[in-house]
């Protein structure tokens, strides 16, 4: 996109992906202010990231990144922008820095019916609650998944992994209430 971009990538290890967008920041942007005679960052804000629930947010997540330019209206089909995966993942074309992921291949026994079955996806709009859930934990950086599995991992993290609800907590009963028969 003009002003950000979106990846969507399975990490080896916790630490992989921000030290890969950290070399980026640092190499990258270097090499292009250098041809461009130019200075400061590409960048419009932070790098933010989300885990997600990949069985249930996945390919609902690829299907709104590589509809974001149609959104935008920076074009009229996904297939039609030059950085989408879509070309790829339909068949259009072959991207070598991609790398299909299992619930991808899931879809089909061959790479054509993967393809058929991807593109139907996208037939229907994005479910409205979809694109809220996605754009809310994105912006925010809160995990996106279901009620169960955001349990999970809240437990598997040892910490909060969802906004506590807002404004001060409610008068009520004292946490560990004293017994009045002791």
């Amino acid at each position: 996109m003009p002003n950000h971009m979106h990846l969507l990538a399975t990490p080896g290890d916790e630490r992989s992906l921000p030290m890969t967008l950290q070399a980026v920041g640092r190499h990258y942007v270097l090499h292009f202010n250098r041809r461009h005679l130019r200075t400061g960052s590409l960048w419009e804000g932070r790098y933010r990231a989300t885990v997600i629930e990949a069985e249930r947010y996945l390919l609902v997540c690829s299907r709104y990144i590589e509809l974001n330019p149609v959104r935008a209206g920076l074009c009229d089909t996904p297939e039609s922008y030059r950085w989408s995966s879509y070309a790829h993942h339909v068949g259009l074309s072959v991207d070598s820095l991609i790398t299909d992921h299992p619930l991808y291949w899931a879809l089909g026994n061959t790479p054509f019916e993967r393809q058929r079955v991807y593109r139907e996806s996208f037939a229907q709009p994005l479910p409205e609650g979809d694109l809220r859930a996605i754009r809310e934990a994105t912006q925010k950086g809160w995990l996106l998944g279901d009620d169960i599995y955001r349990q999970r991992m809240a437990m598997l993290a040892n910490r909060r992994i969802a906004p506590l609800s807002r404004g001060r907590p409610r008068r009520g009963k004292p946490a560990n209430p004293v017994d009045p028969n002791s």
